[in-house]
């Protein structure tokens, strides 16, 4: 006979929920019961108030949300954050930063990683998808500290047969419970044709997705067509990566002619964005997610890495894609606060491939939670729910975390990690990680 004690149960708050059109709504006064990490119910306060549970939270005044999702960041760059301010895409990477990566060491890693989990997890994200170096270190980490992750272990052609070799033996040795895993080729730019077309190959014959940066800005699109004779999006149809389920990350250079070989795809493609990196490149154009949306090409927010972005907070990237979308449409109307807040929850977690298990507070669904407090002056008075959460609310308001029905972060004081104690570590490594005396570089941004 199945127990009728819950694992835990989170009562009175006013939970975000998605019907049978995946429109969203709010129903109030209501209670989250959880069990062996998956939603068993979601039901009235009142009807919650006698069942028995091992851990219960007073989510009164709180708004719970499902954990929010990173589609695309460098988590251990936050080791390099605010060191390469203010300059092109092509010095960024060649003066500075590959530069500096050619300094990393697996500790510095992990260190970057733990520090990248802290900042995600006090700023309501469960679960994120990184594309980096060293991942064994990321995936200690991630197992360590409660989140859940996307992981894929970066390469270039530059490596040789190796670096392939070693990203497909890290996504099948580490994929299973919290983490997925995913092949990484770095980019059309940096990746040949023959090892793009190895890649979709293994993709196919081992089951695993793809995660890759493509049409990251209308310079690349502009380089290949100059070079290739086709867009990035046109060198992942010939090689078959469009075959693969593939996740793309930014693609603010994609052109109109690249929709129908992207609507066309023989595998799952969703795309990316991170806004606020754009902006600080000064980029000229951004994701254009509606005309993905119209496509059914699934659109999902990130942060990139903090070297570029300088934040975790996909929060604010959930802001500033609606900003930016009216912005660039022209059209007030797009993206609407209720759009946001979905393509935030169950888009993300789709693009992904998770849309199965989070990205919505529903039964059956992993208990990967969050709780926002509204009581803050700048959230008050509350007309327009989702627009409060869009447009008012801070991930400082984020509360407390939750993941797999355990609490990483209660009423902000982090439980799974210890920030002081690796901020330490980190700067004391510092001076060696910048260093670029060697003239060294990881690798050549020319596209």
């Amino acid at each position: 006979m199945t127990s009728t004690v819950a694992d835990l149960i989170i009562t009175g708050c006013t939970v975000l929920l998605h019907d049978d059109q995946e429109r969203i709504r709010f129903q109030e006064d209501a209670a989250i019961l959880v069990r062996d990490g998956v939603i068993e119910a979601v039901t009235g306060a009142a009807e919650a108030a006698d069942r028995p549970s091992v851990q219960r939270l007073d989510g009164r005044g709180q708004v719970a949300l499902p954990g929010l999702v990173n589609c695309h960041t460098h988590a251990p760059m936050v080791a390099l954050r605010g060191v390469a301010e203010d300059l092109p895409t092509e010095e960024w990477f060649n003066d500075v930063v590959w530069p500096v990566e050619s300094n990393l060491t697996e500790r510095d890693v992990e260190l970057g990683a733990r520090l990248a989990c802290a900042e995600m997890i006090r700023a309501g994200v469960t679960c994120f998808a990184d594309h980096y170096f060293a991942m064994d270190a990321v995936a200690r980490v991630v197992d360590e500290c409660g989140m859940r992750a996307h992981l894929g272990e970066a390469f270039f052609s530059s490596q040789g047969p190796q670096g392939r070799e070693r990203s497909l033996e890290f996504a099948l040795r580490h994929r299973g419970g919290r983490v997925t895993t995913a092949l990484a080729p770095h980019a059309p730019y940096t990746v040949t044709d023959a090892d793009l077309t190895a890649t979709a190959a293994l993709a196919r014959e081992h089951g695993l997705p793809v995660h890759l940066h493509a049409s990251e800005n209308r310079d690349q699109t502009e380089a290949s067509l100059a070079r290739h004779g086709v867009t990035p999006i046109g060198v992942l149809r010939r090689t078959g990566i469009l075959d693969t389920d593939v996740l793309i990350a930014h693609g603010t250079g994609i052109l109109d002619a690249d929709l129908p070989l992207l609507a066309e795809a023989g595998g799952q493609v969703s795309v990316a964005t991170a806004p606020r990196g754009y902006l600080k490149f000064g980029w000229p154009t951004t994701t254009p997610v509606r005309a993905l949306r119209e496509i059914g090409i699934l659109v999902g927010l990130a942060t990139d890495g903090a070297a570029s972005n300088n934040s975790l907070d996909v929060w604010e990237s959930m802001a500033l894609t609606a900003l930016v979308q009216k912005s660039t449409t022209g059209d007030p109307r797009w993206l609407t606060s209720r759009q946001a807040l979905h393509h935030a929850t169950i888009q993300s977690a789709r693009a992904l491939g998770l849309g199965d298990r989070i990205g919505s507070i529903a039964p059956g669904r992993r208990a990967d939670i969050v709780l926002v407090d509204l009581t803050g002056p700048h959230t008050q008075p509350v007309h327009d729910l989702a627009a409060t959460l869009v447009h008012s609310a801070r991930s400082s308001d984020v509360r407390t975390t939750i993941v797999d029905g355990r609490v990483l972060m209660r009423d902000r004081e982090l439980l799974t990690l210890d920030v002081a104690e690796v901020v330490g570590e980190l700067t004391e490594r510092l001076p060696g990680l910048l260093d670029r005396g060697h003239g060294r570089r990881i690798q050549e941004y020319d596209t």
